[in-house]
C-alpha cells in the first residue's frame, strides 16, 4: 500500500509563511511528478505548484514569487513554503504524485493525499 501524507497546515496571519509537507509511505519504487492542489468551499480544486523528478517546476499564476515546490527523493517528500499569505490562498491543499509501487511496479497515476487545511485570517 502507498500513501501521501500531508502535514503542516494550520492557520496563519495573512503576511505570514507556512511550510506543507508530503511524504509517500509504503513501497514507492519511482516517483515520477509530484504537486500541491487546493480547494476552497464551493469552489473546484485547482493546481497550484508541480514539480517533476528532474526538478521542473510549474506554478499557478497567482502564487508565482510567493510559493516554493522543491522535494527530496531520499526523504520521498515534497514541500511547498508558502510566504506572503492571502486570505484568498485559504483552502484544503492537497498533494499529489504519479508514482510506480516498488514490489510489482504498477503505476498508479494519480495518488491523493488527505489534504491539510491552510487558513488565512485578515
Amino acid at each position: 500500500q502507498v500513501q501521501l501524507v500531508e502535514s503542516g497546515g494550520g492557520l496563519v496571519q495573512a503576511g505570514g509563511s507556512l511550510r506543507l509537507s508530503c511524504a509517500a509511505s509504503g513501497s514507492v519504487f519511482v516517483i515520477n511528478t509530484m504537486g500541491w492542489y487546493r480547494q476552497a468551499p464551493g469552489k473546484e480544486r485547482e493546481l497550484v505548484a508541480a514539480i517533476t523528478d528532474g526538478a521542473d517546476t510549474n506554478y499557478a499564476d497567482s502564487v508565482k514569487g510567493r510559493f516554493t515546490i522543491s522535494r527530496d527523493n531520499a526523504k520521498k517528500t515534497v514541500y511547498l513554503q508558502m510566504s506572503s499569505l492571502k486570505p484568498e490562498d485559504t483552502g484544503v491543499y492537497y498533494c499529489n504524485a504519479d508514482l510506480i509501487e516498488d514490489r510489482k511496479h504498477i503505476r498508479y497515476p494519480e495518488v491523493w493525499g488527505q489534504g491539510t487545511q491552510v487558513t488565512v485570517s485578515s
